[in-house]
């Protein structure tokens, strides 16, 4: 049945075509409807003009392709995908460039990583130290009320109170800082190992 549809609408193209003049006949297309039949005319209908179809010359010959038009969806799928690679060629450029051997980049990557191990040392001997000071505290709070049993034991004075707040703060602060070194050097690590593999892919010449 689709064979009979399609020779009877590539038929009645050629007899429109042979009984339109030669001026008028000077564009025609080509398209697909959505049960998969060909037609022709010099008009494309406007349910199929988003579709991908074809304009032809005299001889019936394709002198221009229409592509499907991309939905918003599609459009800025491929939009992404375009600037990802860009962005790839670019880090592509920049490994070449940079670099004359995997051993340059493992140079940097160790440089990098003892960089931040030693800012993550310091900040737990910060940590030690703060923690030094909150035992301090610890026992000084527990001769006050409400922490000590003492009939005559007074309220813990503001001064120490705030001392105590400070010192936890401080205490949050570094361990915090602490945690983002520590993702720091993990996202460093993957970071580098990526560009030697990377960098590996670009520099080595497949085998003949």
């Amino acid at each position: 049945m689709r064979k009979a549809q399609f020779l009877l609408a590539v038929a009645g193209s050629i007899a429109l075509a042979c009984s339109m003049p030669l001026a008028a006949a000077t564009k025609a297309y080509r398209w697909v409807d959505k049960d998969g039949v060909v037609h022709f005319g010099d008009t494309v209908p406007p349910e199929y003009s988003e579709q991908a179809h074809q304009q032809l010359n005299q001889q019936g010959v394709p002198v221009r392709d229409f592509p499907r038009q991309l939905s918003p969806a599609e459009a800025a799928a491929a939009e992404q995908s375009a600037a990802e690679q860009a962005r790839q060629r670019q880090h592509d450029s920049y490994l070449l460039n940079s670099y004359t051997k995997v051993e340059d980049i493992e140079q940097l990557r160790d440089e990098r990583l003892a960089q931040i191990a030693g800012q993550m040392e310091l900040a737990r001997g910060s940590i030690a130290s703060i923690d030094q000071r909150l035992t301090s505290l610890q026992n000084r709070l527990g001769t006050f009320r409400p922490y000590s049993s003492s009939a005559n034991a007074r309220r813990v004075p503001d001064q120490l109170a705030e001392e105590v707040v400070r010192t936890l703060g401080e205490r949050r602060s570094m361990a915090t800082q602490l945690q983002q070194r520590e993702k720091e050097k993990a996202d460093q690590l993957a970071s580098f190992e990526a560009d030697i593999a990377r960098y590996k892919q670009l520099t080595t010449r497949p085998s003949r």
